[in-house]
């Protein structure tokens, strides 16, 4: 995959990676997702729409050490190579793959990302990205690849000659922004499983996404939503 392929795709990649490896996985309990009502106001006169925000301004609006508490460290970022992992039993995450997942199809051309680690367990992270584009264009990239990551209930993902059984549930989004999408992904191979939520927000021309551990992921999910989505001054 190329330098900004989707996180979406790079999820079950790294998840991949994560299960072929010498560590054991951990299962986190998943908690109860935000449910707020109220999305970003607009500040924007009637009928005219929002332009793309600055990388500049996308940066501020991550969550951060101090947001996160002193239980967690930042991840440095690294251009993950998941060239190896093919999809198997599922037609439209293996077009997905063999397509527009290879060139990016969530390739927005601006965009921030953070990962943080949780001390309090071994493997359990979580990630936001945050990307800005055209509302239509924000929209129909982020529905497309959401629709092929959940086509599928069960499926297998094959990193060499290792097999990765896989089951997906779309699950309840916060009513939050003006397009909502969350799902969760279960990940099982020579005894160890991983489970892994993703919800994305989009509100006007800012596309949020939160993954990760479900526990970690509903704990910080409001608190990344609102500072994501806040207003633009």
């Amino acid at each position: 995959m190329r330098k900004h392929s989707t996180t979406l795709l790079g999820l079950a990649a790294a998840a991949t990676l994560t299960l072929t490896a010498c560590s054991t996985g951990s299962t986190p309990d998943p908690g109860s997702a935000g449910t707020r009502q109220a999305s970003s106001p607009s500040t924007l006169p009637p009928g005219k729409k929002a332009a793309p925000l600055s990388a500049d301004q996308l940066g501020p609006r991550l969550l951060d050490i101090i947001d996160m508490g002193s239980d967690y460290r930042v991840k440095p970022q690294q251009d993950a190579k998941h060239d190896d992992i093919a999809v198997v039993g599922c037609p439209a995450l293996e077009k997905l793959g063999a397509g527009a997942a290879a060139g990016g199809s969530l390739d927005f051309p601006t965009q921030a990302k953070v990962t943080f680690a949780y001390s309090g367990s071994g493997d359990s992270e979580v990630g936001e990205e945050i990307y800005t584009d055209a509302e239509d264009k924000l929209s129909s990239g982020t529905r497309t690849i959401f629709d092929a990551m959940t086509a599928c209930p069960k499926y297998q993902l094959a990193s060499g000659s290792t097999p990765i059984n896989v089951t997906t549930q779309k699950v309840t989004a916060p009513e939050r922004g003006d397009e909502r999408w969350a799902w969760m992904m279960t990940l099982s191979s020579g005894g160890r499983t991983t489970m892994i939520k993703q919800v994305a927000v989009r509100s006007g021309t800012v596309l949020v996404v939160l993954s990760g551990s479900p526990g970690l992921v509903d704990t910080h999910l409001d608190k990344a939503l609102d500072k994501a989505l806040a207003p633009a001054t």
